[in-house]
């Protein structure tokens, strides 16, 4: 049995509170700002779009995040680690793939084409790779799981790459600040570009970044036993 985290890590709390941090930010853009959420609406398409960062900021990157760290955080056994890990990454990945759903229902409904800027390009196939990863986890992990040497070697890249992953949707996330604070300053709402709501949206992204930051940070400072045999 391998032991629990014995001590609070002020790198992963930081992490948390950053995640917190965010996660208000952008439902007080989406809500107060922007007027809420919904997936079907009549009158307001903008609503529907709503959803997308939404479910995207809390899917692909903060549950994604929280499932990097709690291998660190977690009171439990190995165990139950790598059993919340593979639960938080499988919802991570669940409203990931609705906030897509989300954001092509907006384009359709709306009359706005697809997949025209970098932004979808690489957020598309970034939620792509992340359903592969963890697909192939699960049959490496979990079930029917692969043996202990076939595990021991994957280890590593299973690691590096989910880390990879989690730093492309924090970076898919900032072109996407970006691309709407763009289009919302230019002509017909010209939102002002120092305004309360571009500043809030300028913000977000930034403790959006910072949190990225946290978890690798948290994440590449375990030590080498924590970091591998916990997966096993």
């Amino acid at each position: 049995m391998s032991k629990h985290p014995s001590k609070v890590d002020t790198r992963t709390v930081a992490a948390h509170l950053l995640a917190v941090a965010a996660t208000v930010l952008v439902l007080v853009w989406c809500v107060h700002f922007r007027g809420g959420l919904a997936l079907h609406s009549q009158n307001n398409k903008q609503l529907i779009f709503n959803v997308h960062p939404v479910l995207m900021l809390l899917g692909p990157i903060v549950l994604a995040g929280e499932a990097i760290l709690c291998y660190r955080s977690l009171p439990l056994s190995r165990a139950a680690r790598k059993k919340a890990h593979l639960a938080l990454h499988a919802a991570g990945l669940a409203a990931g793939g609705l906030g897509v759903y989300a954001v092509f229902k907006f384009h359709g409904e709306a009359g706005i084409p697809n997949l025209y800027s970098l932004h979808s390009w690489v957020g598309l196939a970034t939620v792509a790779l992340y359903a592969l990863h963890w697909s192939a986890a699960f049959l490496a992990f979990f079930f029917p799981g692969a043996s202990p040497a076939t595990r021991r070697r994957a280890i590593p890249w299973h690691a590096v790459v989910g880390l990879l992953l989690f730093a492309l949707a924090v970076a898919t996330a900032q072109l996407g600040f970006l691309e709407k604070l763009t289009f919302m300053q230019a002509p017909p709402l010209r939102l002002p570009k120092y305004g309360a709501e571009a500043l809030l949206v300028n913000f977000a992204a930034l403790v959006l970044l910072l949190f990225g930051v946290a978890v690798v940070l948290a994440t590449v400072t375990i030590d080498d036993a924590t970091r591998y045999n916990t997966i096993i």
